[in-house]
């Protein structure tokens, strides 16, 4: 029996299908994604960062606190997240499908790190113009600086508190062992985040140096300059952090004061 098929006419426009425009339909609610590139709704919540702290402690043989998230330490994991994720690893149109990923720390990690990754994928991608790419790195670079200080700064109060969190342990009566052990694995896990994001900054700033010289070679660009003073300029910030990370798991990180 021949398809039957109903025609859709709007004005100027060919006509569709009903078929069609229901397979569209069924496409478009398909879609797991918010709209516009936005995480799916139901990735959202106030604890949508609180793996963090499970994988760094888990990474290197601990046990995750099971102490609620305070606003503070909420807030540390909010801001680490967008740090830790690799630069450009995420194109836009992934985003839609809400692809959001929990990430291995670099203790877990296996695989050596690739500097030349990031640089790569920014220079394979089409553009229209070698200028848009000096853009892009210059826009990524950017970001990163914005990024900077307000995590540092979550850093530093959570830190700070931490510290009279340590110093309250021997005063509290008939503190139980769990208790203890919660409360210090919850400053092992802010502590281990704040060296994460230390550890992917340097990471950055050497990827971001890779392209930069390739572009430099490729497609030369007055413009070079001023990503090399960007890149310059968040190295500067990541030597001298107001939060400086022990490299030794398990110690508290110190405040530069």
């Amino acid at each position: 029996m021949p398809e039957t098929r109903l025609p859709i006419r709007i004005a100027g426009l060919r006509p569709l299908p009903a078929l069609a425009l229901i397979l569209i339909g069924a496409g478009l609610g398909g879609c797991g994604g918010g709209d516009f590139g936005r995480t799916r709704q139901d990735f959202r919540n106030d604890d949508m960062h609180r793996w963090l702290g499970a994988e760094v402690t888990g990474s290197v043989g601990l046990k995750p606190s099971e102490f609620q998230l305070t606003e503070n330490e909420r807030q540390l994991r909010d801001l680490a997240y967008p740090l830790i994720e690799p630069p450009r690893s995420r194109p836009a149109w992934k985003s839609v499908f809400g692809d959001y990923q929990p990430l291995p720390s670099p203790w877990r990690q296996k695989v050596a790190f690739d500097r030349a990754a990031y640089g790569r994928t920014l220079i394979d991608e089409p553009h229209r113009s070698h200028a848009s790419r000096y853009s892009q790195l210059i826009e990524d670079v950017r970001n990163d600086i914005t990024r900077f200080e307000p995590f540092f700064a979550a850093a530093q109060r959570v830190v700070e508190l931490d510290r009279k969190r340590n110093a309250g342990l021997k005063m509290v009566s008939e503190l139980s062992p769990r208790e203890r052990d919660d409360a210090v694995a919850r400053m092992e896990e802010n502590t281990l985040i704040v060296q994460w994001v230390q550890q992917c900054l340097e990471r950055r700033i050497s990827s971001y140096r890779w392209a930069l010289e390739r572009l430099a070679i490729q497609a030369p660009d007055n413009i070079a300059a001023d990503a090399d003073r960007l890149i310059g300029e968040l190295a500067a910030q990541t030597a001298n952090p107001p939060v400086a990370a022990q490299p030794v798991i398990g110690r508290a990180v110190t405040v530069r004061g």
